[in-house]
């Protein structure tokens, strides 16, 4: 009789337990969650995510950023902010998954504030001074994005870039920063720069394009354009092309000469939807 209520109370237990709990017997849950996540279903990785966690054991807190990361992926970026807030508030042993949750949420935070919500400026703010350095230049690097007004405060770890980074990307990405900014700021960091101050004075050389994804430091795919090839193809445009131009105020003839005179100037950023992003400059 004993054996026999047993029984049944397991099996009023397993009734009552949670879909994805159940799912959770096995490794083949966690297969078929990253799966989903991966083929860009959100909302059914999301549900199979929340099974993980709902489970317990070593995935649990790794479920959870990836439950922010599916709300993110959704577009429901209130949401994901506030999840991988919670993920960080658990203290998870993850550095990676930690850094990621970090630099996703910063990025989120601006997003936000650029949309009008801008008491989420609190959390890159803070981050300015994590003690991880992907965070912090991370951090700097998103609050320059908002010009000089929100941006100022990331000075200081643009400075820490151009001093102590040997990474020529990170720092091309931390003098853009600068001159959009506090263009001073930039003038006091290449005066202090052990490099040689006749440099500043000549005309501008290169073409720079750098497209970075979302939350990387360094770019998917870099181009270093001599901009005298660049004046070449421009000037040699069709001449409908060159009329074109003009139409639109451009003369074809004097305007690389013009912009290399310039020196040191970002020409173009673009942010999509994802995070990634496009600069284009020369120096």
């Amino acid at each position: 009789m004993r054996r026999r209520l047993g029984a049944l109370s397991l099996a009023a237990l397993a009734l009552l337990a949670p879909a994805g709990a159940l799912a959770q017997a096995g490794p083949d849950a966690l297969v078929r969650a990253k799966a989903l996540f991966f083929d860009r279903d959100f909302a059914a990785a999301r549900e199979a995510w929340q099974g993980v966690r709902a489970a317990g054991g070593r995935d649990a807190s790794a479920a959870s950023y990836w439950i922010a990361r599916c709300s993110e992926g959704l577009g429901e970026r209130e949401r994901a902010f506030a999840e991988y807030g919670e993920f960080l508030a658990a203290r998870p042993a993850d550095r990676t998954l930690a850094e990621e949750a970090k630099t996703s949420r910063i990025a989120l935070a601006v997003r936000l504030a650029k949309a009008g919500q801008r008491q989420h400026l609190a959390t890159p703010r803070e981050a300015l001074s994590d003690a991880s350095r992907t965070v912090r230049y991370f951090a700097a690097l998103q609050l320059a994005s908002l010009g000089p007004a929100d941006g100022r405060a990331a000075v200081p770890v643009l400075q820490e870039i151009l001093a102590s980074e040997k990474d020529e990307d990170l720092v091309e990405r931390a003098k853009l920063a600068l001159l959009r900014v506090d263009q001073n700021a930039l003038a006091r960091s290449a005066e202090a720069a052990p490099a040689p101050r006749a440099a500043a004075s000549r005309a501008a050389s290169w073409v720079r394009v750098r497209i970075y994804e979302k939350g990387s430091q360094g770019p998917k795919l870099s181009i270093n354009l001599p901009v005298a090839l660049a004046e070449l193809v421009f000037k040699s445009l069709p001449d409908d092309a060159k009329e074109d131009l003009r139409r639109e105020g451009y003369d074809a003839g004097s305007f690389w000469e013009r912009l290399k005179k310039t020196g040191p100037t970002e020409i173009l950023t673009v942010e999509g939807d994802d995070g990634e992003r496009i600069q284009v400059w020369i120096e």
